[in-house]
């Protein structure tokens, strides 16, 4: 038997909202974080483009993930009670430019999760605000150095859960329920041809989320309704280039994540906030800023998980609208205008 501390930080109780009335889920973790948009759109926490003095963006996009497999351990199962199970994410977000090398954006995701074929109703999808996200990116260098521009830039980043969803309730589980501290670094060059690399890397510090149990196994007995879910590296690999006067931007990308702990899937058994959840994805997105309307920008992206463990071989497709404008013109530009 084990004991763990209960944290200060602790939350309130997730009472009354969506549960199975089976005793198994059969199914692994679904555990994204915030970096759902880093497969996507540009003016983000985790990309090199940084907000014109004086500007905001704000972005509207909507996320369609399926799969009907999932990685037990790294052992690759079919669902094979709940068919194809479905998280549509819809997400707004504002970018605003602080100083001319420092950005600040908030977010506030919106989750729904269900199943096409729900076990004969057994299965309760669940829907909800998930965590809100707070982060800054700093630009430390902007240097010509070559045949292009080196970028050196960080991120801090914070989130922590809006609602009192029920984190225990794998796949179904709108978030893993824990508040997040993340730090990244970011490194991109641009050649003068439009073409450009980029490079992240970044750890994922995660608290205690409650659950609606006073025991539960993870590589021991915990008798306590506190589960300690897994701190993670994040990395990312971008080649990207610009088209048509810098008016299309077209992006490949692989991105990975692994747990530094935590425990594996147990043979048929459900999901839990405390698995050892790592994963590889690719993707692909294209954006457009329309010329024609100033600030208009459209996105559209795919992304797919190609390897994993403990965690869903979930295939995702999205697309958004960003807006772009000056929220606070200096005297120059209003002279200029008149």
């Amino acid at each position: 038997m084990k004991d763990i501390p209960i944290p200060d930080f602790r939350m309130k109780s997730y009472h009354q909202v969506f549960r199975p009335q089976s005793t198994i889920l059969n199914l692994a973790a679904l555990i994204f974080t915030f970096l759902i948009t880093s497969n996507m759109i540009s003016q983000t926490p985790t990309d090199a483009l940084m907000m014109p003095s004086r500007n905001a963006c704000v972005l509207l996009s909507y996320d369609m993930g399926k799969f009907d497999r999932y990685y037990e351990g790294d052992y690759l199962r079919g669902n094979q009670t709940i068919a194809t199970v479905s998280r549509n994410t819809f997400l707004p977000m504002a970018a605003v430019s602080i100083l001319e090398d420092l950005d600040l954006y908030l977010g506030l995701p919106y989750v729904k999760t269900e199943s096409s074929e729900p076990n004969g109703g057994k299965f309760e999808g669940a829907q909800g605000f998930q965590d809100f996200v707070v982060a800054v990116k700093y630009r430390a260098l902007e240097k010509q150095m070559g045949i292009g521009k080196l970028s050196l830039l960080s991120t801090i980043g914070f989130s922590s859960p809006a609602t009192n969803y029920l984190s225990d309730y794998l796949p179904y589980s709108i978030g893993f329920g824990a508040p997040e501290f993340s730090l990244r670094g970011i490194a991109q060059y641009d050649f003068n041809n439009g073409l450009y690399i980029r490079g992240m890397a970044g750890h994922l510090w995660r608290g205690y989320t409650e659950a609606e149990r006073d025991y539960y196994y993870n590589n021991g007995s915990y008798y306590t309704a506190w589960m300690d879910v897994p701190n993670a590296w994040n990395f990312e690999g971008v080649l990207g280039k610009w088209f048509f006067n810098y008016t299309l931007k077209a992006e490949l990308s692989y991105s990975a994540l692994k747990s530094t702990s935590g425990d594996d899937v147990r043979f048929y058994n459900a999901a839990q906030p405390t698995n050892k959840v790592a994963f590889e994805r690719i993707g692909a997105s294209l954006q457009y800023y329309i010329p024609s309307i100033k600030g208009l920008g459209v996105v559209g992206y795919h992304s797919r998980v190609v390897n994993g463990r403990n965690t869903a071989k979930m295939a995702n497709t999205g697309f958004g609208l960003t807006y772009q404008f000056n929220y606070l013109k200096d005297k120059k530009n209003i002279e200029d205008e008149n």
